[in-house]
């Protein structure tokens, strides 16, 4: 059994990318509930739908991040309320609820994208 301090494996995803957020919960956690603006304590991994390459990774870096959930792509925004401490959940994002759409500037714009997020701590 996986639990949220491991490191996750994303399988790679099958067919086509998904045109709406796609929430899947791995782990329920049994903590408090994130809510939207609060400020979130995580650790993530982030891969392309496409090509399963992971563009970036609290667990590469060694240390969990924390912010607020109003700074961040609406794909967060909107994924991570109703997720409880302890709890792994996966998102996958297309691209206009993550850095638009092709062309719009940042190196993953146009590109669906699949988190998997551990929540650590709410406030």
């Amino acid at each position: 059994m996986t639990t949220p301090a491991d490191r996750p494996e994303v399988e790679p995803p099958t067919g086509p990318a998904p045109t709406e957020l796609v929430i899947r919960d791995l782990v329920v956690g049994e903590g408090s509930e994130a809510r939207p603006g609060d400020r979130v304590t995580v650790h993530y991994l982030g891969v392309e739908y496409d090509s399963g390459e992971e563009f970036d990774s609290s667990w590469s870096r060694g240390e969990s991040i924390d912010f607020p959930l109003r700074g961040l792509i609406q794909g967060w925004q909107d994924g991570i309320p109703g997720m409880r401490v302890g709890g792994r959940r996966e998102l996958t994002i297309p691209p206009h609820l993550a850095y638009g759409p092709a062309g719009a500037g940042h190196r993953l714009s146009g590109k669906t994208l699949v988190f998997v997020i551990d929540l650590l701590g709410v406030g």
